[in-house]
């Protein structure tokens, strides 16, 4: 592990938290988009479609951005890591970004098609689904670590295929539902929004098994990680973030009880980055785990301080501009209308 001074330590570790806000925002962000998609096929007319699309249409196609940001930030500030990752996950990449497009030119053309509208349908939450699975296989792909000699990937391409990233898999869907649901009670009306509080009901503690399952197995299956969080003084200060997270899952379903409709968004928006905290914690520095860390797969300090520089400018409007969106579009969607 690097230990230095100067911008050769703290460039990578800003480089690093930049990398790991885009993939938070982009797994809040388009994790309800994607999730209600994923619950597509459990609404009740066509017309409860649409009302589910318009609750996302403003939103949906600048999500992706944070997606753009964290690839493009990993080749930049830490190319050798993207040189190693890419092609011991290229596979899960290639099916995930295929899912996106899939379902992007589905959601465009759901809504002019007439006679082919159910094949949309079916494209739209297909590709929402896989797009979920498929960052979830890419979770538990990197988590479980990626074979490396001569600082270059030496596994196999289907490395990335074991019983613990599919879990993850799983995971995520259940998950992006969660939100998904959460999202609809917070932006739709009527008969839709009283559906999506009984199915957020439902997968909550179904989110719950997911993350106690691989709360468990990730110490249990690598020990490295079980050093992290079981040792003193390490112990000491990790253990609130599952009491955490089980009180904060008590309180949304509390929140979804007694009808509140907000709450629950934020709620569940919370145990996402519980979550996120946990597998940050699990693997930090380790960018290439468990081999290299974010000092050695780091570019030339020119490098990464002339891109910090273009970041510094670019990320408060991008900011900017989703509060200004959010904002304009506030409020419900009711039966019958959009923003089509």
């Amino acid at each position: 592990m690097f230990v230095g001074s100067g911008m050769e330590w703290y460039l990578p570790v800003i480089w690093s938290l930049l990398l790991a806000i885009a993939i938070a925002m982009y797994v809040v962000l388009d994790g309800f988009d994607l999730g209600m998609g994923i619950l597509f096929p459990f609404a009740a007319s066509e017309r409860e479609k649409d009302q589910m699309m318009s609750s996302v249409a403003p939103f949906w196609d600048g999500n992706e951005t944070w997606l753009v940001l964290g690839g493009g930030g990993l080749l930049v500030a830490f190319p050798l890591a993207y040189s190693i990752v890419m092609p011991a996950l290229y596979l899960p990449v290639i099916f995930m970004l295929l899912a996106l497009v899939f379902r992007g030119v589905a959601f465009e053309f759901r809504h002019v098609a007439d006679t082919s509208r159910f094949l949309w349908n079916i494209a739209f939450a297909g590709g929402s689904t896989l797009a979920a699975f498929f960052q979830g296989v890419l979770l538990g792909g990197f988590v479980q670590g990626i074979k490396v000699e001569n600082n270059a990937f030496a596994g196999g391409p289907l490395d990335w295929a074991t019983p613990f990233a599919l879990l993850c898999g799983f995971g995520v869907v259940a998950g992006y539902a969660l939100i998904g649901s959460v999202w609809l009670v917070m932006k739709t009306e009527g008969a839709a929004a009283t559906r999506s509080r009984a199915r957020a009901k439902m997968l909550l503690p179904v989110v719950l098994v997911f993350m106690g399952i691989i709360s468990l197995w990730t110490p249990l299956a690598f020990p490295r990680i079980a050093e992290r969080w079981f040792t003193t003084p390490n112990l000491f200060y990790l253990a609130p973030v599952p009491l955490l997270t089980l009180a904060l899952a008590y309180a949304v379903w509390r929140w979804l009880e007694r009808g509140y409709e907000n709450l629950p968004f934020f709620g569940v928006i919370g145990l996402f980055l519980l979550g996120y905290f946990g597998i940050g914690v699990s693997i930090f520095p380790y960018l290439v785990p468990p081999v290299l860390t974010v000092w050695e797969t780091a570019a030339a300090p020119a490098s990464q301080v002339f891109m910090l520089i273009g970041t510094v400018f670019l990320l408060p409007v991008i900011l900017g501009y989703i509060a200004f969106v959010y904002w304009l579009f506030r409020g419900k969607v009711r039966e019958g209308e959009g923003y089509h």
